[in-house]
């Protein structure tokens, strides 16, 4: 599981004095302390991994905007710390989809739901999260799909 590499690599960050990811790791497990508490009135349980990788991309996207904001506001300093947050991040998620297998996986979609237009994007979305979420971008799968429907 995710989750117990996460807290693995807190271990080892300790043991090894990597004081900048255990930062970052500590900020992974809390955030995922934080959704624990969210589905805990939940009726229904995600996967854990599941819920890691959501939580995992979420963070993610997180720091690419305020690695955009940052550099857009001449703080470099800032963006690199940002950076380096991102890198511990990455490497705990899942290998994502390439560009072209995410065409693929859309198209096979398509084909199944027979999906022509925009009107069937929410159901082209639904099925791509279901089969393939924890290794896709969404806000890039959504702009694939969107170019495939219109």
């Amino acid at each position: 599981m995710i989750r117990d590499t996460i807290k693995q690599a807190q271990i080892d960050a300790m043991k090894g004095g990597d004081k900048e990811r255990l930062a970052a790791v500590r900020l992974i497990l809390a955030k995922l302390k934080d959704r624990d508490i969210e589905l805990r009135t939940a009726s229904t349980q995600p996967d854990d991994d599941a819920t890691t990788v959501d939580v995992l991309q979420k963070m993610a996207k997180q720091r690419r905007e305020s690695i955009t904001m940052y550099v857009d506001g001449n703080r470099p300093e800032l963006a690199e710390q940002e950076r380096k947050e991102l890198a511990v991040i990455d490497s705990f998620l899942p290998q994502q989809m390439s560009e072209d297998e995410t065409r693929a996986a859309i198209e096979a979609i398509k084909g199944e739901l027979g999906a022509s237009s925009l009107k069937d994007m929410g159901k082209v979305m639904a099925e791509l999260k279901a089969r393939h979420g924890t290794e896709l971008d969404m806000s890039k799968a959504s702009a694939l799909v969107k170019a495939a429907l219109g």
